[in-house]
């Protein structure tokens, strides 16, 4: 896992131009984070690439820019920077061997530089991991910008008038004199709408290469190709069957992801998911005479004591955390945090530099950020259960008819989300220039029409079939971003083994009837596990990432907004409606869900100002 960073300008010559070098390694510099063990800068006459490593497998032999000399002429023909991490490397280099490929490391990074030379850009086609990387052809003189399917890792690109900018998070763009930091309205409704439309970049003029895409940057100009999206096939499969496959599937995608030269532990939270991936990495890391899996877990100091059940969590997650550690005889270990730690100024200035937007969850970030903190001087990769609910249809809403039927995301439904204008701090003014119903009702329709289908199934199995890609193509994405920024930040690698495309492509054209056959959510997934988790786990209802419920941290959040409102010179003034943030502020507290709704909204509107401070961006509202 690394960081990369670049430019390409098809007028000007790296290689006799010291002032653009610097450009570049200032670039790549931004990325420190994401590679904390080296960084490395080459460059050719037209581009320059920048590497900041965090060393996972071959620590000595994988540094980066990593480069490729024809084996005719001896001349370099291919450079790269790469970020993530291919699975199958070791199937994939045994067949370049066989086609007379000669390497001189043990990295996957070289793995992909000479399956660029076998196969040329199919060569994705056959990566199995997450990835993101950046490629120039020195002979054609043209770079390409690859994503992998699912979107795990990040890669943003800003075209300017004689090439491209590129790295794997916007601030390495913005780096770049070229870039501005520019957010029109269109940036304003990604940030409070909570879509995710594919591509959107959040800074005018910012792209996200989209999953599973190719960019390929040219004189002539940029065009990107899809080499991946989901497809509709008939599943054939019964019910046995399925629930088979899924667990081989699962198998073989954890030892995969156990492969790595550094320590590696995983994320727990005494979930069905996180309990499942836990429970498999034990099993075969016992085999292997490897020893104990390694787990680390979240908590709040007085949280599972004064624990109250509200309508998202029934339970606390520690004391079914403690039994599958126990079950599996994990070395575990319980991360216990304080209202202090999340308001600590140093941790919410690092999740708000991580996301280099103000999309913030609040507590929930602080929180996943300080977790994976500690986490880091232990370990270096996790094995995390992210996405299983996307792909097995997790979420209570995917049960809920209402939010079924309801004609947009179901996430959005019902909720007071960013389409209940009542209960937003945003100026009026503003949300009427921002029109975010109407935004999120384009975005849904464009989503919608890109779902593939099957012929003759039902209305209802046609529309859960849209359910089901709505998520797994926009609202993973949101999470998958977050987890990334919060993880990066601390230089730890996080791996999400649901997020393997093969079992995301398999469930996803399975028929809901199967996903749950035994009137419940994740079906599949708790009958293809439950050999290796205990009963109560097994049958655990879905329960979120959890938020601290202590009165003491809204009390503080609080208290900040009023010092917000005091201040005459903060910059967020003129983009929200103080009257109604004071009175929100003096109300009396509320409980359950809604103090998590307003509690976030209070919190948006801090993270917002501390990012006009930060970045003194240019925001457009009209």
């Amino acid at each position: 896992m690394c960081g990369i960073a670049g430019t390409v300008d098809f007028t000007g010559n790296f290689d006799e131009d010291p002032a653009s070098r610097e450009v570049a390694r200032a670039m790549t510099e931004t990325m420190a984070c994401r590679g904390p063990d080296d960084e490395g800068l080459w460059t050719t006459a037209h581009a320059a690439l920048g590497h900041r490593r965090l060393a996972i497998i071959d620590v000595p032999g994988g540094t980066q820019p990593m480069v490729l000399d024809d084996p005719v002429t001896g001349e370099t023909r291919l450079a790269i920077v790469y970020s993530g991490e291919v699975y199958n490397f070791t199937e994939l280099r045994e067949e370049l061997q066989g086609a007379g490929h000669r390497f001189r490391t043990d990295s996957d990074t070289e793995v992909v530089l000479h399956g660029w030379l076998e196969w040329g850009e199919d060569v994705v086609t056959r990566l199995n991991g997450m990835f993101a990387f950046a490629l120039w052809d020195v002979r054609d003189d043209e770079l390409f910008l690859v994503r992998d399917r699912m979107g795990i890792k990040p890669l943003y690109y800003y075209a300017t008038p004689d090439g491209v900018l590129f790295g794997s998070e916007p601030k390495a763009i913005l780096a770049h004199p070229s870039a501005d930091a520019v957010v029109d309205l269109d940036g304003l409704r990604e940030l409070l709408s909570h879509v995710k439309t594919p591509g959107h970049g959040g800074y005018r003029g910012m792209h996200e290469v989209r999953p599973g895409s190719l960019v390929r940057v040219r004189r002539e100009g940029l065009s990107v190709r899809r080499y991946w999206q989901l497809e509709a096939i008939e599943h054939t499969d019964d019910q046995d069957t399925t629930v088979a496959r899924v667990r081989e599937l699962l198998e073989d995608i954890v030892s995969r992801q156990l492969i790595s030269d550094v320590p590696l532990c995983s994320l727990l939270s005494g979930g069905l998911d996180s309990s499942a991936i836990t429970a498999l990495a034990a099993r075969q890391l016992r085999d292997r005479g490897a020893g104990p899996v390694r787990s680390f877990s979240v908590d709040f100091v007085g949280y599972e004591d004064a624990f109250a059940a509200d309508p998202m969590r029934d339970t606390p997650d520690g004391p079914y955390v403690r039994e599958l550690a126990e079950y599996v005889a994990a070395d575990h270990e319980a991360i216990t945090l304080s209202n202090d730690d999340l308001m600590d100024p140093g941790a919410r200035a690092a999740v708000l530099r991580a996301r280099d937007l103000p999309l913030s969850l609040g507590d929930m970030d602080t929180s996943l950020y300080l977790l994976f903190k500690a986490i880091r001087g232990r370990s270096t990769v996790a094995l995390s259960g992210e996405s299983a609910d996307e792909v097995f249809g997790g979420y209570r809403w995917f049960h809920d008819a209402d939010a079924v039927n309801a004609d947009t995301f179901p996430w959005m439904a019902g909720t007071s989300g960013p389409l209940d204008l009542s209960r937003s701090f945003f100026d009026p003014e503003l949300l009427t220039a921002l029109d975010l119903p109407g935004y999120v009702e384009q975005s849904y329709r464009d989503a919608l029409a890109e779902v593939p289908h099957v012929d003759g199934v039902s209305a209802q199995e046609r529309r859960m079939r849209e359910i089901c890609y709505l998520h797994l193509t926009r609202f993973v994405q949101i999470l998958l971003d977050r987890k990334d920024r919060m993880s990066m930040a601390s230089g730890l690698e996080v791996r999400v083994p649901f997020c393997d495309h093969r079992l995301v492509q398999y469930v996803f054209n399975t028929p809901w009837a199967l996903k749950t056959f035994d009137g419940r959510e994740k079906s599949l997934l708790r009958a293809a596990t439950r050999d290796v988790l205990p009963a109560s786990i097994a049958d655990r209802v879905k329960s979120p990432y959890p938020s601290t419920q202590d009165p003491g941290y809204e009390k503080a959040v609080r208290g900040d907004l009023a010092d917000l409102l005091a201040d005459s010179t903060a910059p967020v003034r003129r983009l929200v409606d103080a009257d109604r943030i004071r009175a929100a502020v003096d109300a009396p507290a509320e409980s359950g869900t809604s103090l998590e709704v307003d509690r976030a909204q209070m919190e948006n509107v801090l993270q917002l100002n501390a990012w006009m401070e930060r970045y003194s961006p240019t925001v457009e509202t009209s």
